[in-house]
C-alpha cells in the first residue's frame, strides 16, 4: 500500500475497535505524541478514501451514550484493512532497520 503517515495513523486508531472521527482524531494525536494532530476536513478524507478501498467501513455504534444533535459515525478496519495495516507495519520496520544500518545504530553502536 504504502500509505501515507495519516492513513497509516487512521489503520492503526482502529486496530482497537470500532471509533467515531472525533476518537480517531485523539487517539492519533494520543499515539503520535501529539505530532499528529489531523483536522476534521483531512480526517474524513483519509477516511472516505480507506472506505473507497475496502480497508474501512462503516459500523454499528457501539452501546454508548447519544450524542446530541447528529448521530456520530462509526469506523472499523475490514479484514483487508487488518491485513494492510500488517503488511504497512512490517515494511515500515524494515525501513526503520535498514535507516539504523545506514547511520551505524544497529546492534548498539551509536
Amino acid at each position: 500500500m504504502g500509505a501515507s503517515l495519516l492513513e497509516f495513523h487512521v489503520l492503526l486508531a482502529l486496530a482497537g475497535g470500532a471509533l467515531h472521527g472525533y476518537a480517531i482524531a485523539e487517539r492519533i494525536a494520543a499515539e503520535s505524541g501529539g505530532t499528529l494532530a489531523p483536522r476534521a476536513g483531512s480526517l474524513y478524507r483519509v477516511i472516505a478514501r480507506l472506505i473507497t478501498e475496502g480497508l474501512v467501513a462503516e459500523s454499528e455504534a457501539e452501546a454508548e451514550t447519544p450524542h446530541p444533535g447528529l448521530a456520530r459515525r462509526y469506523y472499523a478496519l475490514t479484514a483487508a484493512g487488518r491485513r494492510t495495516l500488517g503488511e504497512e507495519a512490517r515494511r515500515l520496520k524494515q525501513a526503520a532497520a535498514a535507516a539504523e544500518k545506514r547511520l551505524g545504530l544497529a546492534r548498539g553502536r551509536s
